[in-house]
């Protein structure tokens, strides 16, 4: 059983084309040489589209990663940019998947960074509808998390046992409210929720991270009456607020 499901770039086995290649090169006695030395083709008319951007031909295990669930929102290339990028974080543990245009993470990445220790993540500038508990119970040990310019308007209660996270930013997203969870990391340092849709703060729950530097609320259509508190507000981090907004009469 293949581990991530059907195969998405429809690469050809190599066990399975040689036939194909005696009647298409008239040479019955060089079959086995033809299927080495041709590989590029027997190819479907979508490998050959792939393979007009990329110059090497994909390998069968990354071409068996994803499945047409779990690799949905991607495909062709995008899938060897996240693989190749999973394959650099087992070097140095920061995930870059910047810029892959995921509606969701794969669970594939999860399995290609199963014996690894993540210290970053960067998922900015995806279009991420949500992020699920799963990802806060692999990747707990993460200190700092990149979720800019997505879509994302929660965060799921889980998100409190990534307990290293001392960076998290959720500017440029839908955000109405802070998420519950960002209050309870207890060593958040920086916290952005710039250019979110955030109408309200609740400064009665206090952020148990004593470690806080700064928190940047701007550009949030923040209501008169809560910027009001939280101009009034005590305390030992910098909050950062939209300055621009008339009183009220």
């Amino acid at each position: 059983m293949r581990p991530f499901g059907n195969d998405i770039t429809n690469i050809a086995n190599n066990n399975g084309t040689g036939n194909n290649d005696d009647r298409s090169n008239g040479n019955d006695n060089n079959s086995n040489n033809n299927n080495r030395d041709s590989g590029n083709s027997d190819i479907s008319s979508n490998e050959a589209t792939l393979n007009a951007d990329e110059d090497s031909r994909i390998p069968p295990h990354i071409a068996r990663i994803g499945g047409i669930v779990t690799f949905s929102p991607i495909a062709g290339r995008g899938v060897i940019r996240v693989v190749r990028r999973c394959e650099d974080a087992k070097e140095n543990h920061k995930l870059d998947l910047s810029q892959c245009e995921l509606m969701q993470i794969p669970d594939a990445v999860y399995h290609l960074m199963r014996n690894t220790q993540l210290q970053t993540c960067n998922l900015s500038g995806n279009v991420l509808k949500k992020v699920t508990s799963k990802f806060a119970l692999k990747f707990n040990a993460i200190t700092d998390l990149n979720l800019s310019h997505n879509q994302l308007s929660r965060l799921p209660d889980e998100f409190a046992n990534l307990t290293e996270l001392t960076t998290l930013n959720i500017s440029h997203n839908s955000f109405i409210v802070l998420p519950q969870a960002v209050f309870k990391l207890q060593k958040l340092a920086s916290l952005d929720a710039q250019h979110n849709a955030i109408l309200e703060i609740d400064t009665e729950d206090a952020i148990t991270s004593n470690c806080l530097h700064v928190v940047d609320l701007r550009n949030n259509p923040l209501s008169r009456n809560c910027l009001r508190k939280l101009k009034d507000f005590k305390a030992s981090f910098c909050l950062k607020i939209p300055d621009d907004v008339e009183d009220d009469w």
